[in-house]
């Protein structure tokens, strides 16, 4: 299930910053400071990419090699979403859960993430690149991405009202649910500066419903019956995917198209 990416403020900053909305001083400041330090990991010779090398001296590299666009890609088994491959990307994506593929030019690679810890006080994300094929991964728009989120959020609410256990999280999510609903709702925007206010509040909604499914899968699921179990399930299958689809269109929605 979903948890706090790292993929996320990176493909929003990056393209923030290509587009001249944010300097990469700026950029890279925003994604550290929810993240970590960034750095990458090991590369292969063939990519323009240093092993080691903090995430600003990688990018400011990568722009004279005709770096245009940061993509969302938040995968999980039986769903690529995002992703083009190769074969060894999206193997390392779909474990990871996340990715991000940058345009260079007429070419493209891959970055995953995954926890850079050293020692008992230092936490950070290293990335490893991979080779990617040279296709624009087909994603939702936003008002796809949001017309999904709002039928999922009232079909999952429905069904976790169905359900509950001894800790209460179906009634907690199902409340969560509803207030998401209440147009009076206004969760914080996540974005950065360059983005359309749809992606602006498709984003912080999403953000926030990630957490209703983190809730919810974090239950016991003590005292369900199969039936119940069932419809748990289902719910956090309907949300996930809609939450995803949501994440990729609205921080995506800056990145320049082909």
């Amino acid at each position: 299930m979903l948890r706090e990416l790292s993929s996320a403020p990176l493909v929003t900053w990056g393209n923030a910053w290509l587009s001249g909305h944010a300097g990469l001083d700026d950029a890279v400041d925003a994604v550290e400071h929810r993240t970590g330090p960034n750095v990458i990991g090991t590369a292969p010779e063939e990519l323009p990419v240093t092993s080691g090398t903090p995430l600003r001296s990688a990018l400011a590299g990568l722009r004279p090699e005709g770096l245009t666009a940061f993509r969302l890609c938040l995968p999980v088994p039986g769903d690529p979403l995002g992703l083009v491959g190769t074969a060894e990307l999206n193997m390392a994506a779909i474990e990871a859960r996340e990715a991000v593929l940058l345009q260079l030019g007429n070419r493209q690679i891959g970055i995953v993430p995954s926890e850079d810890r050293r020692g008992s006080s230092y936490v950070g994300v290293s990335w490893t690149p991979y080779p990617a094929a040279d296709t624009v991964p087909e994603t939702p728009q936003l008002s796809e991405a949001e017309h999904a989120l709002t039928h999922a959020m009232r079909e999952s609410a429905d069904l976790f009202r169905n359900v509950d256990d001894i800790t209460g999280w179906g009634k907690q999510a199902g409340r969560a649910l509803t207030d998401l609903r209440d147009p009076k709702s206004t969760p914080e925007a996540s974005l950065a500066p360059g983005h359309p206010q749809r992606a602006h509040r498709l984003a912080a909604q999403a953000d926030r419903l990630a957490a209703v499914v983190q809730l919810a899968s974090d239950g016991t699921g003590r005292g369900l019956s199969s039936a119940q179990m069932h419809t748990r399930n289902d719910a956090l299958r309907v949300l996930d995917s809609a939450v995803r689809r949501a994440r990729v269109a609205a921080y995506g929605a800056a990145a320049a198209p082909r």
